[in-house]
């Protein structure tokens, strides 16, 4: 038997692939709106506590991106060699903006001097906005799909990768960072760093309305068959509605103060963005829009069901430990940022 709980471990790989990168995009999520919004705030001090806000968590955050690319090489090889020669260059520019935005966390703090610290904030802030970009990008292309050849292989060039559509998602990305970040921070902070976050958590809201809406209706309009699954299957509908609905709940926790549902709402948006995205393409991994045949799936691009037997294993004991991981340092640096001498 290759199922467990009645499905086959293609798809439970599938999910828990789903599962480690909808962690990912809520947990370094927040640090990469956070950091986008970095040059917003523009007195010292109050970017040394946006900072510290971050500082503890940014980098454990980032081990779910770690697991995320591990579950793709281990259970789909072969769609791991084809998504990554297919996006070598976003990946690049993603990676050069991970060691940047790491370098210039670390960097800022060690000389006191004015034009150092600005040089670090503005390489911070922008490496956080190419990061989320460059998501939003590949997931643009991922979703509606990218030429391949009969042996599976990037048939494109680097305009392919500059459609309409995933330049719509790569602003929606990173809007939705942009708000989940600010969000984050308002509960972080206090006094008119606080006021200023609101403030910027209302425009934020609206930046991420008025772009998801444009996507939105782009894709019903000039990609309608991403809605097929949703129409031929009508009880699935109420995934989007809930969607909507902790889209709207956003504004309304910020209108009350009641920052950590705002914040839990804006996570809840992201997993249902995400789990829509996996609805629409099951079950590609890379579709190839010219050549149906060439697509990549979670059935073609699998390791052997011995291998993804004990990967699931493997799966269900490392993920929760991680998960709990999280949590802990969560626990841990909960509370409004107080900065002392081991402040960056």
């Amino acid at each position: 038997m290759h199922e467990f709980l009645g499905l086959d471990y293609n798809i439970w790989w599938f999910l828990v692939f789903g599962a480690v990168i909808s962690g990912y995009a809520i947990l370094d999520g927040f640090d990469l709106g956070a950091g986008s919004l970095h040059l917003f705030l523009k007195k010292e001090q109050s970017r040394r506590i946006a900072m510290n806000a971050i500082g503890p968590i940014w980098d454990g955050n980032e081990v779910w991106l770690v697991i995320g690319g591990g579950a793709l090489f281990a259970g789909f090889p072969v769609a791991y060699a084809a998504i990554f020669s297919a996006f070598y260059v976003p990946f690049m520019i993603f990676l050069v903006g991970l060691i940047f935005r790491a370098v210039s966390i670390e960097f800022r703090s060690k000389e006191p001097w004015p034009w150092w610290r600005k040089a670090w904030d503005i390489v911070y802030c922008f490496a956080s906005i190419i990061i989320s970009l460059s998501l939003g990008l590949m997931l643009g292309n991922v979703v509606e799909g990218l030429p391949l050849n009969a042996n599976r292989e990037f048939a494109g060039d680097i305009g392919s990768f500059f459609n309409p559509f995933a330049i719509l998602v790569a602003i929606t990305t990173l809007a939705l960072f942009m708000m989940h970040g600010a969000i984050f921070l308002t509960m972080k902070t206090e006094n008119r760093l606080f006021v200023k976050l609101h403030v910027l958590a209302n425009n934020f809201i609206v930046f991420f309305v008025v772009s998801f809406v444009i996507t939105t209706v782009y894709t019903l309009l000039y990609i309608p068959h991403l809605s097929d699954f949703f129409k031929g299957r009508p009880g699935f509908f109420v995934i989007p509605l809930l969607m909507i609905l902790a889209i709207a709940n956003i504004p309304r926790q910020v209108k009350v103060g009641k920052y950590r549902f705002a914040f839990i709402s804006s996570a809840v948006t992201i997993s249902l963005l995400l789990i829509m995205v996996a609805l629409e393409v099951f079950p590609y991994l890379l579709y190839s829009p010219g050549h149906p045949e060439n697509s990549i799936t979670i059935y073609n691009a699998a390791s052997s069901a011995r291998t993804m037997k004990i990967l699931l294993v493997m799966a269900l004991v490392g993920t929760p430990l991680v998960g709990i991981y999280t949590s802990f340092v969560f626990w841990t640096f909960k509370g409004k940022v107080q900065l002392d001498e081991t402040s960056y």
